[in-house]
Formats: structure tokens, C-alpha cells, sequence
């Protein structure tokens, strides 16, 4: 089952969470290039967690530029193309702090939130495993 496919089934209550992580992690995602003194990936802090934007395809990165207005959506958006493995794997722990990934953010009904959990990110980046963390 592809990404879209396993949040749908997920969404309705149908999904298995480890068949989601697992097409996560085989993933090709878009990921946008962040603009000025910020550079590196687009991301956003919310709740202590930066979370990272990625997107299945170039039509759910068009729609997330739409929904943040007009000069966002006409100008031209530079991304890269990673595997969801290399972002919990890699980008996650270079964060420098608790780290996840928001996929597909605009799309109210097909989004995900993969957060900085052991099962999803390595164990070292694991807000639940971090020392004092209560269970």
C-alpha cells in the first residue's frame, strides 16, 4: 500500500501504525528549501518540537503554497527529494533539539504528524526515552 493510501486507512481507524511507519520510511517526500537567514529545511516550531515539512508530491507542496497566500504560491519553491528514512534517521538527530515530520500539512483530511517518539525516530532522538521522560 503506498503513504496516501496507509494515512487514509489510518484516518478511518483501519490502518496499522507500523504498516504507516514502514511506507513513511520507503517514501520519496519533497521537502521545501527554507528562504533567508534561516536556510536548510522548511520547518516550524510548535509545542517545543520543530517539525519538519515534507510533502508526497509536488500537487500536496503546491497546495501547502496556496494556503499561505498568494505571493507564497506564486513564487517558484526549491525542494529536495529524501527518503522518510533519511529524515528520522539523519535530519532528526542534526536538529539539535526534538524533531519530527509533518507530512502533507495542507491537506486537512490526508495529513500526518510523525513525531519524535521511539519506533519512528532513532532511540537517541526519542522524546518518550529521554532521561527523566515520563512514561
Amino acid at each position: 500500500m503506498e503513504l496516501t493510501a496507509e494515512i487514509a486507512a489510518i484516518r478511518d481507524g483501519s490502518g496499522d501504525p507500523a504498516r504507516l511507519v514502514g511506507e513513511f520510511r520507503r517514501a520519496v517526500l519533497l521537502v521545501p528549501l527554507a528562504d533567508g537567514p534561516e536556510s536548510g529545511l522548511m520547518s516550524a516550531v510548535s509545542g517545543g518540537i520543530r517539525w519538519i515539512y515534507a510533502f508526497t508530491d509536488e500537487e500536496a507542496l503546491a497546495r501547502f503554497a496556496a494556503a499561505r497566500g498568494e505571493a507564497e504560491a506564486g513564487r517558484e519553491w526549491e525542494f529536495l527529494s529524501v527518503l522518510g528514512a533519511r529524515l528520522v534517521d539523519a535530519v532528526v538527530p542534526a536538529a539539535g533539539g526534538p524533531a519530527g515530520v509533518v507530512l502533507n500539512v495542507a491537506d486537512v483530511d490526508g495529513s500526518m504528524f510523525f513525531p519524535p517518539v521511539a519506533g519512528i525516530v532513532p532511540d537517541a532522538s526519542a522524546v518518550d526515552l529521554a532521561a527523566g521522560a515520563v512514561a
